[in-house]
């Protein structure tokens, strides 16, 4: 079975998210994308604008000390341009760690993502978590 393209540009950008590689995930992105992190810590907001998002990513690796990792687990595609797609988190700061599936709905348009909205396990760990990695 082909893998849809929606699915396939998910896949390319978990694969270089993973790896660190800003030119890559920025060539996947319109240039107003905005990807929406929930709860209340330094992470969560509405983050608008290619720079900006990949700023967050940048925080996220700052934050954890570059130990932070989503571990894809299932790509959903509705051929309508948009892509759910879910993995496990894994990450650390200091003494502290943090475990737990998260979710992300992705919106593409012209082959390219134009918004990422982010769902968590649960977000106040989530926010404990970011905030003690800020503190």
């Amino acid at each position: 079975m082909a893998e849809h393209p929606d699915s396939a540009l998910v896949h390319r950008g978990y694969e270089a998210f993973g790896k660190g590689d800003r030119d890559a995930l920025a060539s996947m992105m319109t240039a107003d994308v905005v990807h929406h992190v929930p709860g209340n810590n330094p992470v969560s907001g509405h983050h608008k604008g290619r720079d900006a998002v990949l700023e967050l990513y940048g925080k996220i690796a700052e934050l954890t000390h570059d130990s932070y990792r989503a571990d894809l687990r299932t790509v959903a595609a509705d051929g309508r341009g948009h892509v759910m797609a879910f993995h496990r988190t894994f990450a650390e700061c200091g003494d502290r760690g943090i475990e737990m599936n998260n979710g992300l709905f992705f919106t593409i348009v012209g082959g390219k993502i134009s918004d990422i909205d982010e769902c968590v396990e649960d977000i106040d760990e989530s926010d404990a978590f970011w905030n003690a990695a800020a503190a």
